[in-house]
């Protein structure tokens, strides 16, 4: 059940939080890319959108995994720091480069910020569906 809790907190911390980050950045004019890209996207034609969203589900999973039963201010702190640099450097360093997308220091900025506040996100919602304390339970022998 926790591994579920793990994939929706990633999935709903990037239509929440990434999405929502992005489109004040996007209202600042900061990106040029406006936030819940309804666009199909392949192999199957999902909105863009739902698609960033599986996969922050799937990493939500991955910082599960890392760290989901570490201390209070652990889990917190690297939530926001890994949620920032694994994204960020598979987008940078595997995505843009398979979609031809051009890398520079602007956009890794703009994807550790983004993704930092996505990892805050998906703290926020283990937390309020009490994965955090099933965790701590499971740890603890109870």
């Amino acid at each position: 059940m926790v591994w579920i809790k793990a994939f929706i907190s990633g999935f709903l911390a990037t239509l929440v939080f990434h999405q929502g980050l992005l489109g004040l950045f996007y209202l600042a004019d900061v990106v040029p890319m406006a936030p819940f890209n309804l666009g199909p996207v392949p192999p199957f034609g999902a909105p863009a959108v739902l698609s960033l969203a599986f996969f922050g589900g799937l990493w939500g999973m991955v910082l599960w995994a890392l760290l989901g039963r570490l201390g209070k201010l652990a889990f917190w702190c690297l939530m926001v720091i890994l949620g920032a640099i694994g994204p960020t450097a598979v987008a940078m360093l595997v995505v843009f480069p398979l979609k031809e997308m051009e890398v520079t220091a602007q956009t890794w900025i703009g994807g550790l910020i983004l993704n930092g506040f996505w990892g805050l996100g998906v703290a926020v919602f283990l937390t309020l569906m009490g994965a955090r304390k099933l965790s701590q339970a499971d740890h603890q022998g109870l």
